[in-house]
């Protein structure tokens, strides 16, 4: 085949399929063959099912020979985030402990409604042991590798996903992002990624969502435009979900028919607290004045926060860590990665009331937003505050050259909030690797953050691809 799934789009490919032009089985051995042929370099996919996937694939192509209707993702191959469940794939959470548990029976809800739209579940991707660190690596299954250089970390924890697509081995997988998990390894490896407002991609189901009120799943794609195509399929009210939203009035699909800047734009390059690289810093003015020319007043506003929100951040995701991994690993907490340890026994010091205050501090972060947003409707940063670091670096980035475990300072604060965020690759650093510019909008306001990407990433043109396959 002469599909490119870094170079064809997710509406191509499915279009293409519902046509006949190309039959959904030869997309799904395209990606498999992609798969088999550059996974051993990048180790983004941990589990593949060749097997079950033709035979999903035969039943879309099937559907279109009948005349039925295959879904607006007809024949697409993706891939799901091993932190959430595929049917017949066993859901490890990058954890020894969980690596031999019996096979999902059922698709998450993400899934579910990604198949029901005509997608194809080749296999599961790498993540960071239950989605923790920044650095996609676990004892498991090893270090994800970045396609634009194999020595350099793709980030995480949505690492594998991101390499996955990256390196064109499928054209949408799934991700998740609880303190920057979707736009940290988009940024990485040179994506476009949404993080979307609280409850609008619903988590649902049985099994109570992991972090509550902090982590977002969604679709992730090379660029905006099919990343909306497939959040339009997922985007719907769920029931088990607490905090499912309506379906959004306005079509998102629409917007990117007339993609535009907000008349003002705010730009904080170091949101108060951190340290950012210059070569990461310059990329991103850049890329703000970029924002200038198509019309958007830009104003400089630092600091936006008094300090640095990470240990409230810390606070609820340590017990909501010990929660999950006190079952299986009481005792044996040793047997983690060490910074993963060390965050679940301070948990269990952890009391009622500093729960309590580090909601309220999720509270006063969303509070300040409001304020700024009263004369401004998108607020950008850099995405990273460092470049993607060298995979022997451990979980630590270089800023300036200095190693630092704040080279991911940017993208908590917008999970506290729920905000909806998105990045879009800013260029290149003078040793190719990408670096991202962070646009965060208003509560719920996911139609804002989707046109300023989609304007933004026209204007920038950036087409360059990872120099790996």
């Amino acid at each position: 085949m002469d599909i490119d799934f870094r170079t064809t789009s997710v509406v191509d490919l499915a279009a293409r399929v519902r046509r006949r032009e190309v039959s959904a089985r030869e997309l799904a051995q395209a990606a498999l063959d992609r798969i088999e042929r550059l996974n051993p370099q990048v180790n983004a996919f941990v589990a593949l099912d060749g097997e079950r996937a033709l035979e999903q694939a035969a039943a879309v192509d099937h559907k279109v020979a009948s005349g039925a209707d295959p879904g607006p993702l007809a024949g697409v191959p993706i891939g799901v985030k091993d932190l959430e469940d595929a049917a017949g794939f066993r859901t490890t959470n990058g954890s020894p402990r969980w690596a031999h548990d019996p096979p999902a029976e059922h698709d998450s809800v993400l899934v579910s409604r990604l198949r029901a739209a005509g997608c194809v579940v080749v296999g599961k991707t790498n993540t960071p042991e239950f989605g923790w660190t920044a650095m996609t690596d676990n004892r498991l299954f090893g270090a994800t590798r970045n396609p634009w250089a194999l020595d350099h970390s793709a980030g995480g924890s949505s690492g594998g996903t991101a390499a996955a697509l990256a390196a064109g081995m499928v054209p949408l997988a799934t991700g998740s992002d609880g303190g920057g998990s979707i736009r940290i390894p988009a940024s990485c490896c040179g994506l476009t990624g949404i993080k979307t407002s609280m409850g609008r991609v619903p988590s649902g189901g049985p099994t109570p969502p992991g972090w509550p009120g902090l982590s977002v799943k969604g679709p992730m794609t090379r660029r905006v435009a099919d990343a909306v195509v497939a959040l339009d399929a997922v985007v719907a009210p769920e029931p088990t979900d607490l905090r499912s939203l309506p379906r959004p009035e306005a079509s998102w699909l629409a917007a990117l028919e007339q993609p535009r800047v907000p008349a003002r734009v705010l730009w904080s390059p170091t949101l108060g607290y951190a340290t950012v690289d210059a070569e990461v810093h310059s990329l991103c003015e850049r890329a703000v004045s970029v924002l200038e020319s198509l019309g958007a007043e830009v104003e400089e506003v630092d600091p936006v926060f008094d300090a640095d929100p990470v240990s409230d951040w810390l606070i609820l995701t340590g017990v909501f860590l010990l929660r999950t991994l006190a079952p299986r690993y009481e005792g044996h907490f040793d047997e983690l990665h060490p910074s993963l340890a060390s965050l679940v026994e301070r948990a269990k010091s952890i009391t009622g009331r500093q729960v309590a205050e580090a909601l309220d501090a999720c509270h006063r972060v969303n509070w300040r937003l409001v304020q700024l947003f009263g004369d401004a409707r998108i607020l950008v940063t850099p995405t990273c505050a460092g470049p993607p670091p060298p995979i022997s670096m451990g979980i630590q980035g270089l800023v300036n050259g200095q190693p630092t475990d704040s080279w991911v300072s940017f993208t908590y604060p917008f999970n506290m909030s729920g905000s909806p965020a998105a990045t879009v690759c800013a260029g290149l650093t003078e040793a190719g690797l990408p670096v991202g510019l962070q646009m965060i909008g208003p509560a719920h306001g996911d139609l804002v953050v989707i046109r300023t990407a989609a304007a933004l990433e026209e204007a920038l043109g950036f087409d360059r691809l990872a120099p790996l396959g």
